[in-house]
């Protein structure tokens, strides 16, 4: 058997498997049942069909034909497009990178307080006269400079536990399933959060969600939880027939995400009253997966008529055994994180453009003079929003709209340079969309929906009058926009 044989070694369920572990995960359930309840469903699927499913085979086309490029998505809207597009295209895409980190950073230490104590008391954490959110913001400086400082000198083993953080989520999905069917059956079928008709699968119980705008902001929300698709562009090449493999992994990987995240999110309302539950004070974004997860186990002890301290026993047993499983996965991920996007995007766009002192690698094969510069900018917002003045679930607010709106914005480049792409004609052997004129129309049609949801969401805070939130959740795009433009201008003069 010859080598390019042996290496085409996906089949269609090994890329199912692939696409489900890369695309789904619970936090995006809970969050979705905090903001819209049972009405999140239908954004899910609608974001599924329209957004996800088309952009995986326009990510195939894209890694299909850039299979040997080491740039990734700047190598792909380089090669369609031109070199100043795909260098403030992948700038924003670090932007999302960046604010992950900044999120991460903050939300940690609810996973590490759930984990220990079986519930978030962070709202309760004070220290030299810093409250809550100031006191995380600190203790987030303080992480990011450690894992930054580990990182760039080539310490990374601990990134080896997110494979077991993953396995424990997977172990943690099966629980949730589990102890689900064994409330439904126990309460003979009966929601904790009532359903009113066909309504209840369309309307908000969140007062914050009752506008139009605001409904439709939640597409922001729906595309997060299928974000990741372009990390699927580059397998095709290491399939098995992938002009039938690759389409047909993904209708099914796209049915089973989307039914999973229907499946759960129907399930929570088996457990989870919104009004008692989630609208409490104490309920906010980065907490609610393990609010919902410690009511699950409760609420499986009451169906199995234990007593009331076995009730709460089990509820902190389930909230810190996903605190441990997001512990595990964040650690990992943050190790890895701080540098491989930065690292990626420098050495794969052109050297000419960066300052030597960026470019350069140092003993451990890492960017650490770009490294330190991520981490400042991180540093300094994470400051900034920290020390606001904000509560803790406005706080978590505009943390989980930031991520959100900068790592939708690179999408609007990706897709957007799709017909170019075609018009190139770069030779490849995948190929789905033949038809120019109907790709671009799907294109528009998938545009139209992303932006239609960024501008809402950053819309939405300004009738709210809340200016705070609405600049932190554009900040993302337009900062980094900016900065790259600027920047590439420069670096353009600078070289003649």
């Amino acid at each position: 058997m010859m080598a390019s044989e042996k290496k085409k070694l996906i089949t269609t369920p090994t890329l199912v498997l692939m696409i489900i572990s890369t695309i789904y995960g619970f936090g995006n359930v809970s969050i979705a049942y905090a903001q819209m309840a049972y009405a999140g469903m239908f954004w899910y699927i609608l974001a599924g069909l329209c957004f996800f499913f088309p952009s995986c085979l326009m990510m195939a086309e894209y890694g299909s034909a850039f299979k040997d490029a080491h740039g990734g998505i700047y190598s792909w809207l380089a090669g369609s497009t031109t070199e100043k597009i795909a260098f403030i295209g992948t700038f924003i895409w670090l932007a999302s990178w960046v604010l992950w980190i900044v999120s991460s950073a903050s939300r940690l230490w609810i996973t590490l307080s759930a984990l220990l104590f079986g519930h978030d008391t962070t709202q309760k954490w004070h220290l030299l006269g810093l409250g809550s959110n100031q006191l995380i913001g600190v203790l987030a400086i303080l992480f990011v400079l450690a894992v930054t400082w580990l990182s760039a000198r080539g310490i990374n083993g601990i990134t080896k536990i997110s494979s077991l953080g993953g396995s424990l989520m997977i172990g943690m999905n099966a629980i949730f399933i589990l102890a689900s069917l064994v409330v439904i059956i126990a309460n003979k079928g009966v929601p904790a959060q009532p359903i009113h008709g066909i309504s209840s699968f369309f309307e908000s119980p969140n007062p914050s969600f009752k506008t139009p705008i605001a409904v439709i902001s939640f597409v922001v929300y729906a595309i997060f939880a299928y974000a990741g698709v372009e990390n699927l562009g580059g397998v095709t090449d290491s399939m098995k027939d992938p002009e039938h493999t690759f389409p047909r992994g993904l209708t099914i990987g796209a049915i089973l995400t989307v039914g999973s995240y229907v499946l759960m999110i129907v399930m929570t309302g088996f457990s989870v009253n919104y009004n008692h539950i989630i609208a409490r004070p104490d309920v906010n974004l980065g907490n609610v997966t393990y609010v919902v997860f410690n009511r699950l186990g409760y609420m499986l002890g009451l169906s199995l008529g234990l007593s009331h301290g076995t009730n709460l026993f089990l509820g902190a047993l389930f909230t810190r055994l996903i605190a441990l499983s997001g512990l595990m996965g964040m650690l990992g991920a943050m190790f890895v994180l701080v540098y491989t996007p930065v690292k990626s995007f420098i050495m794969g766009s052109n050297p000419k453009l960066w300052p030597t002192r960026i470019t350069q690698l140092n003993s451990a094969d890492m960017p650490a003079n770009a490294m330190w510069i991520q981490a400042a900018l991180v540093c300094i917002i994470i400051f900034l929003v920290a020390f606001c003045g904000s509560a803790a679930a406005r706080f978590y607010q505009i943390l989980t709209d930031m991520v959100n709106v900068s790592t939708c914005a690179p999408y609007i480049f990706l897709i957007g340079a799709f017909p170019a792409f075609q018009r190139k004609n770069v030779p490849h052997d995948f190929v789905v969309f033949k038809n120019l004129f109907w790709t671009r129309v799907l294109v528009w049609f998938v545009e139209i929906i992303v932006c239609l949801g960024i501008i809402f969401t950053c819309v939405q805070p300004i009738i709210d009058h809340d200016f705070q939130t609405a600049f932190w959740t554009a900040f993302g795009p337009i900062f980094f926009g900016a900065v790259a433009w600027i920047f590439y201008n420069h670096a353009i003069k600078h070289n003649n």
